[in-house]
């Protein structure tokens, strides 16, 4: 098994479109006239998600029109953000075939398959001509990819000069502790490759980019996790509809190493916004 199989592996949940749908409707929601909004609470599988991702919009201003590539794409949410607050065109692209199915059929309930496309593949070699993309942005992609350099070679390839690329990334804030797994996007250290803020400046240098802005987001995200772990121990109260449900039945433990890796300051998401010169 290569190591996209195996993170592709992590993620995979065959059932996951049906218990999305069961989810909205416990929630409350009418599934013939969904909004994007309605599925905020899961569609966006980061830290913060929804509020995480109008954060980071506002940073990177992308301008209505503008073809934009998700890299990591997952369910799909960050794209159909964009298409619909932005009104900008969207390519997602992930590994993970059951979240792109999920993705699609996201996008043709709330009435944005037109806006929004999403490709099974990898971003290490994309199906794109050079120079496809106004703007790029990956949210929480970073930590499952190992060759780094390769992919923001690819981003660069595919991104036309001066364009703009957004990493929300989980990174490093001390190189030498051991970590505590398993964590929302990998059970083990083996599947898991979390950077420093300086490797990913040295690499997105070396792949033909120029760091604009860079934001931590410690306390956000340690806000973040307390409000969700606060919410699952409501008992039948609990929300249906969240994050949670693409963590499995460990997400209790993925949470709590979650908060202790950031707490002992490990780890915690960081914003870079480059652009390619």
């Amino acid at each position: 098994m290569t190591l996209e199989q195996s993170v592709a592996r992590h993620y995979a949940h065959e059932s996951l479109e049906r218990d999305i749908f069961e989810a909205l409707a416990a929630a409350g929601k009418n599934l013939s006239h969904l909004a994007p909004a309605d599925l905020a609470p899961i569609d966006e599988f980061h830290i913060g998600g929804r509020q995480a991702t109008v954060d980071f919009a506002a940073r990177l201003g992308f301008r209505p029109g503008m073809l934009l590539l998700d890299i990591g794409a997952g369910l799909g949410g960050a794209a159909r953000y964009f298409a619909h607050e932005h009104r900008c065109r969207v390519t997602g692209i992930d590994i993970t075939e059951d979240y792109v199915r999920a993705a699609k059929t996201l996008a043709r309930h709330v009435g944005l398959e037109s806006e929004v496309a999403y490709l099974h593949g990898s971003a290490l070699e994309m199906p794109f001509a050079a120079g496809s993309f106004d703007g790029a942005y990956m949210l929480h992609a970073g930590m499952n990819i190992r060759e780094k350099a390769r992919l923001f070679g690819e981003v660069r390839r595919v991104l036309r000069p001066g364009g703009l690329f957004g990493i929300y990334d989980v990174m490093r804030a001390d190189d030498a502790a051991e970590l505590s797994f398993p964590l929302p996007w990998a059970a083990t250290a083996q599947t898991s490759f979390v950077e420093s803020p300086a490797t990913y400046r040295r690499l997105l240098e070396g792949a033909g980019f120029t760091l604009r802005e860079e934001r931590g987001r410690r306390a956000f995200a340690i806000a973040f996790f307390e409000q969700m772990r606060a919410g699952m121990t409501q008992g039948a109260q609990a929300p249906r509809l969240g994050l949670h449900q693409l963590m499995g039945e460990s997400a209790a433990l993925k949470i709590a190493n979650m908060i202790d890796n950031l707490e002992r300051n490990l780890i915690a998401p960081v914003e870079m916004i480059s652009v390619a010169v």
